[in-house]
């Protein structure tokens, strides 16, 4: 008869009275920590000083022999209290929580429902409108030329757009409004989209997610990159009228959003259900079966 081995209980992994109560593990050291930092001003010294390349090599060299000594020819170790702990695992479910799935299908789904593509391609150019509207009033109360905005967003296309003068940037530009255009739809277009597919994540507060909240958060991440992207606008941009069109985009664009009819999809189960970490709970039929039967 075979002895089949059974797994130790949890008093059998409790250290014995008569062992050691210490383990030895590898004494810890910050010299690592110094040969990573001393490299990094190694490489910085190539952009900025001599000195700073100095330093680093300094640092450098200390870190590695300081680690070498504490690893060459023998590593340090250093004694390390044992302490037993018993492990109780507790939950606080008291029914095992099952993934919803459709019994028709072989493997589980789970519906999610979201917009469908025209409704934020709608809300992106109806938003897109709304923006620039907001803009061209600006543009005429405070330097008299609705073209003005325009042709500052249009400005990018130039090497040095600061030596643009304000006549200029007032009037008409056939190539400004070309690509001042390009780029105001594209940006629509694309925050549209994104708005059909974030919306549902706050299904009773849309308006507040995409008129408030969404604006606060573009207008935040463009105050911080515009000086990169397009200088001059970011200049002469009035940051009270800018939060404007945003709200009147996130505004118009999110209502009409929200007024299409949600899409019902079916997204394929979590990772860990279709790698057979955990089931379903449901008895898989095989098409082989159902011909027998």
């Amino acid at each position: 008869m075979t002895h089949v081995p059974t797994s130790p209980g949890p008093e059998a992994q409790q250290v014995p009275s008569g062992a050691a109560e210490t383990i030895s593990m590898p004494t810890p050291t910050a010299w690592p920590v110094v040969l990573a930092f001393g490299l990094t001003l190694l490489a910085a010294g190539l952009v900025t000083t001599l000195m700073v390349s100095v330093f680093g090599a300094l640092l450098a060299v200390c870190g590695a022999v300081g680690w070498f000594r504490e690893v060459l020819p023998v590593e340090s170790h250093e004694p390390v209290p044992v302490r037993a702990e018993t492990i109780e695992i507790k939950t606080s479910r008291r029914e095992v929580e099952r993934i919803a799935v459709v019994p028709e299908l072989t493997h589980p789904k789970l519906p999610l429902e979201i917009y469908p593509i025209r409704a934020g391609v709608l809300g992106g150019l109806v938003g897109g409108v709304a923006m620039a509207a907001v803009a061209m009033v600006y543009g005429l109360i405070r330097h008299g030329s609705a073209w003005y905005p325009v042709n500052l967003l249009g400005a990018v296309v130039y090497s040095q757009p600061g030596q643009l003068s304000p006549a200029f940037l007032a009037n008409f530009s056939v190539m400004l409004f070309a690509v001042a255009l390009l780029i105001h739809l594209a940006v629509s277009l694309l925050v549209g989209l994104l708005y059909g597919t974030i919306l549902p994540i706050l299904p009773r507060r849309p308006i507040l997610l995409g008129g408030v909240i969404a604006p606060l958060l573009w207008s935040g991440i463009v105050h911080g990159v515009l000086g990169i992207i397009n200088p001059l606008l970011d200049q002469r941009i009035s940051w009270p009228w800018f939060l404007a069109s945003q709200i009147a985009f996130g505004l118009l664009a999110g209502g009409v959003v929200i007024l299409h009819p949600r899409v019902r999809l079916r997204q394929v189960s979590p990772l860990v259900v279709r790698a057979g970490i955990e089931g379903t709970g449901l008895p898989v039929r095989r098409p082989d079966e159902d011909e027998k039967r």
